[in-house]
């Protein structure tokens, strides 16, 4: 089983490092690690050093003896942004959880015109907080050293923007008729950045469409299958992640 990973503000500069807070409650109390178990710190940045537990007390505060300098992770490349619309419910914190697990970059939560959900005010707020919240649990979870950036709600202008400072810009498209192209058959850049967009339930308008291919980016599809927006995410940036040779 590999080392679980722990979070930290500040990597270690000595031997040894006291992890407190609650990271450390989370080592002693939840998973309950003893002396001589292995542990990663990480400042989720793709810097981390590993470690040994050296010594638990109390409730919150964990010893780690270091075994390694801090390294650091390469910039994946190609990077993968997803820009997801905002589902419904708790759908929103699945598909984030599951791209993270996956393997994505970067999350663009977008407020397209057919999204049923609307991130207003105090609810907006929460709502991105629990989203950067799950990719930080996941990004643990999967044994992440480099979490995915999760960027602020953007509007249908700041996602065609975005889309034509890619080195591949795309939109998931479930209409069979349409002129798209299946994603797994696209030329994909060996470096620079993948900007991929997953709509709503309700699909993405004529309108964004239209202001998207304007920016570069093209229709591809998936399958035959039509996948929730919660899903199609992780299902595609599983398959860049294949073909660009990162899955290796």
């Amino acid at each position: 089983m590999t080392a679980p990973v722990f979070v930290v503000e500040r990597m270690p500069t000595g031997p040894e490092f006291v992890l407190d807070g609650p990271e450390g409650r989370h080592a002693v109390s939840v998973r309950r690690l003893q002396p001589g178990e292995d542990v990663v710190l990480t400042d989720g940045l793709g810097r981390w050093a590993e470690g040994v537990v050296h010594a638990a007390e109390g409730k919150d505060r964990l010893t780690v003896a270091l075994r390694t300098g801090v390294r650091e992770e390469p910039e994946p490349a190609p990077r993968i942004t997803v820009v997801q619309a905002l589902p419904k419910g708790d759908r929103g914190e699945l598909a984030v959880e599951t791209m993270t697990e996956t393997g994505v970059d970067a999350i663009v939560p977008w407020q397209a015109a057919r999204c049923i959900t609307q991130w207003k005010g105090d609810r907006g707020a929460k709502s991105l907080a629990k989203w950067r919240a799950t990719a930080r649990e996941a990004g643990k979870q999967s044994r992440r050293v480099r979490f995915p950036e999760v960027a602020d709600a953007a509007t249908t202008k700041q996602v065609a923007a975005l889309l034509a400072d890619a080195d591949f810009a795309g939109v998931l498209h479930e209409d069979r008729d349409h002129d798209s192209t299946p994603l797994a058959t696209a030329a994909l850049p060996a470096a620079g950045s993948i900007v991929l967009v997953v709509g709503p339930e309700g699909g993405v308008s004529p309108q964004e469409l239209a202001a998207f291919a304007e920016a570069g980016a093209r229709p591809y599809r998936l399958g035959r299958s039509v996948l929730r927006t919660s899903t199609a995410g992780t299902a595609a940036t599983a398959l860049l992640l294949g073909r660009t040779g990162r899955w290796g």
